[in-house]
This record gives C-alpha cells, structure tokens and sequence, in this order.
C-alpha cells in the first residue's frame, strides 16, 4: 500500500519508535524546504515528524520519496497550522521545531489576504503558543523572508539584519508580523526562538510555478520547452541558495542555541551567488541544450529589484557559510529535474 494512504488527519504513518534519538517537529514538512531539512536532520542521526497539510503541488511526491527512504526515521501528520487546538500534542516530546509551513507568494497574497494572514500570521502564532504551554524550551526555528525589508533602495549593497522593516505587499505584512511574534516570544516569554530570514532557495524537490520558486519554474519550464513569462525587465538580482546548505543552517542553529536564541539571520547565498533572472535562465539553456521562450511584462507589485544577504552575522555566530555555489547548484537541480520529468 501506498505510504500516503494510511495517513489520517488524526494519526500518524508510521508509528514512533519507543525510545527514537532526538525528535524535530517540521511544520511544512512535505514541502520543497521541509524534505530537505528533514533529509538532512535523518542523516544526522534525528527522528523527523513532518506536518504538513499537502495542499502545496508536489508535496505527496515529497513525502512519498522521505517516507519510502526512510521508513524507520520519519512520521508524516496530516494537519494544518490554522487548526490551533490540534497542535499541542504534536509539538510534545520534540527536541525542536522547525517552522517551515505557510502561504509563499506575494501574488497569492494580494489576491487572498485573508488567507495569508491566516496561515502565516495567525499559524505562526497558533505554534508558538502550542509551544510555549506544552514544550517551551525547545528551539524553535521560523522561516521569514526578505520580503519583510521591502522594496530597499537601489545601493545594491547586501542587506545586514539592521536594514529597517518595511513590508511591502500582504505577504511581506503577514510573514513580518509572524517574524516580530517569533523574536518577541524569546524576549517576552523566554523561549528558544530564531528568525531566518531566508532568500531565494533552490534545489531538488522544488516544484516551482510562476509565483514562487522561480529557479526551478524555470528549470521544469525549459525542460518541458513551455515558454516563461519575466516580469520587470530581467535584471532582478537575488543571491541564490542551495536547500542543503540551508538544512546545514537549520542543524547549527538549533545546536548553537545559546548563541543563536532570540537572534535574526540573514540566509542566502551571499554576494557570491548573485545571479539576475536573465543569466539563470541562460545558464539553464545552456545546461539543458534546449533555447528558452520567454516573453516580457510589467513589475509585479512588492518585487524588489536587487536583493542580496549579508551572511556575515550566521558566519560568525555559527561558522556557517554557503558551500554549494550556484554552477554546481543549478546544474545539480537540472539532473534531478530531468530525472522526474
């Protein structure tokens, strides 16, 4: 039988053993970020429990390759963030929580508020306060975003983890309010918080579409020569991150926690792995040997038109820093992406 199917909203596939190694809830676990920490965290010697409520494309193929691999180290729990009264016995008896899950494209959310809000405001929200009544001095990890600084200016420095907050878009308001709750809740509550404010990750497992995950939309589309659509002229810049190297930071965060508690991270690949849109999907032409198709339209509200991370600070507190530049990276993404083709 299929793994998938012996899932309930209530139960868990499969069982817990009695007495696992140390155990990480991962909110969001199916999804692209979520099977790659929870690969990482499994080949560190963890016992993984993803939740996730599989709405996002992919996700069942995701859980179905973590589960199949690792069918003694992983439980998979069909819930959802919204659905404050159910979390408290899934955070119990973890050693830490990673918060991955939530709604991820600015366009979604200008079309949806209130459904962004729900999901990223108030879920974080539901969590941390499962967390603080029922396992309060576990690490608790949250994925933000860059989108909380906003449009920046145009200095196309990297941005340090002192740049003013100032979300632009629905998306940028609902993941900042969660970010300031996260950073609160160590400060208020003494809780064992970490914000990472995550650029833009890429790599096996990733999906994409045209409203997130933009590098494997791209990858999937040139492979299945269906044309893309750049909006803005192309020379958007973003530093590009592995996921394995992210699932690195997630692992030394949580161990460094005395160092790492109540502090904020800017997570990306750094001045380093700078690309704009146009070189990438050069660089995917030329490692697919197929031409690219694409046509051009208007700035989408809330798109930044230079963002890089200043890693700086994860350098030093963690000794932490990108290893998988992007050539390697990209070309890595393609072979997988033509192996699932």
């Amino acid at each position: 039988m299929d793994p998938l199917e012996r899932t309930t909203k209530t139960k868990s596939y499969p069982p817990m053993p009695a007495e696992p190694a140390r155990r990480v809830l991962i909110t969001g676990g199916a999804g692209f970020l979520g099977v790659n920490a929870a690969h990482h965290m499994i080949k560190a010697g963890w016992y993984v429990t993803l939740l996730d409520n599989l709405s996002r494309p992919g996700t069942e193929r995701n859980l179905k390759w973590l589960i199949t691999r690792y069918p003694d180290r992983a439980t998979f729990i069909k819930e959802d963030v919204r659905n404050a009264g159910a979390l408290a016995e899934h955070v119990r008896q973890q050693d830490a929580i990673v918060h991955l899950a939530g709604q991820v494209a600015v366009t979604t959310s200008l079309v949806d508020p209130n459904t962004d809000f729900d999901v990223n405001a108030r879920g974080t929200l539901n969590l941390l306060e499962a967390v603080r009544l029922h396992n309060h001095d576990a690490p608790f990890l949250f994925a933000s975003t860059n989108k909380v600084y906003g449009q920046l200016d145009e200095s196309n420095s990297a941005c340090k983890e002192t740049q003013p907050l100032d979300f632009h878009s629905p998306y940028g308001c609902s993941k900042g309010a969660a970010d300031q709750y996260v950073r609160d809740y160590s400060r208020v509550f003494e809780m064992n918080t970490v914000v990472l404010r995550q650029s833009c990750i890429y790599g096996a497992h990733q999906y994409g579409t045209e409203d997130q995950g933009w590098v494997a939309h791209f990858v999937h589309s040139i492979l299945q020569e269906r044309p893309l659509t750049i909006y803005g002229d192309g020379s958007q810049v973003r530093d590009l991150l592995d996921a394995r190297d992210l699932s690195a930071l997630y692992a030394a965060a949580i161990e460094k926690i005395g160092i790492t508690r109540g502090e904020i991270y800017n997570v990306g690949g750094g001045p380093e792995n700078q690309r704009n849109l146009l070189e990438v999907i050069d660089q995917i032409g030329e490692l697919t040997g197929k031409k690219p198709q694409f046509t051009f339209a208007g700035w989408r509200e809330g798109d930044q038109k230079f963002y890089v991370s200043d890693v700086s600070k994860a350098r030093r507190d963690l000794g932490w820093e990108p290893k998988i530049d992007f050539d390697r990276g990209l070309r890595e993404l393609v072979s997988w992406a033509e192996s699932v083709s």
